[in-house]
């Protein structure tokens, strides 16, 4: 019978009291219908992966075409930028929404790497929704050891 009872701590229930519990849910709820005109852009997601001779990225732009792309290289400066355009409902009656959660607008990045990339190599392909670069690496432009004297 030692074994069944429960140890009883009266502060349990205060030190778990949390007054905002519930107002995440009702912002989660709400949000779509309230501040749906509120400029919140998504990050663009990617992989940046180095070899010896370039570097490799990945970025995640769904939804888009490789029209509406930009990729600006600017010494070791990459920039992307994207532009996702709302779809226009196919029937001929405008139905209401009854939950919105994607975004169409502009989304870019911009990131610096190491070394700088020799635009006139690099390279651009989009498929399933990732684009793909591959982007060389300047020669001559690596760091100099010096030797001690």
């Amino acid at each position: 019978m030692a074994n069944n009872l429960m140890r009883i701590d009266p502060f349990r229930d205060l030190a778990r009291f949390d007054p905002f519990r519930d107002m995440d849910e009702m912002f989660r709820d709400f949000a779509p219908s309230v501040w749906r005109g509120a400029d919140v852009s998504p990050r663009m997601r990617m992989d940046v992966s180095e070899t010896d001779k370039e570097y490799l990225v990945k970025a995640e732009i769904p939804g888009v075409q490789k029209e509406d792309i930009k990729v600006a290289i600017n010494g070791n400066q990459v920039s992307l930028s994207a532009e996702v355009k709302e779809e226009q409902p196919a029937t001929a009656g405008k139905t209401g929404s009854l939950r919105t959660e994607r975004y169409y607008g502009q989304v870019q990045r911009s990131f610096t790497l190491p070394q700088e990339v020799d635009d006139d190599q690099a390279e651009a392909r989009y498929e399933n929704g990732v684009l793909h670069l591959s982007l060389p690496k300047k020669v001559g432009t690596g760091g100099k050891q010096l030797a001690i004297q």
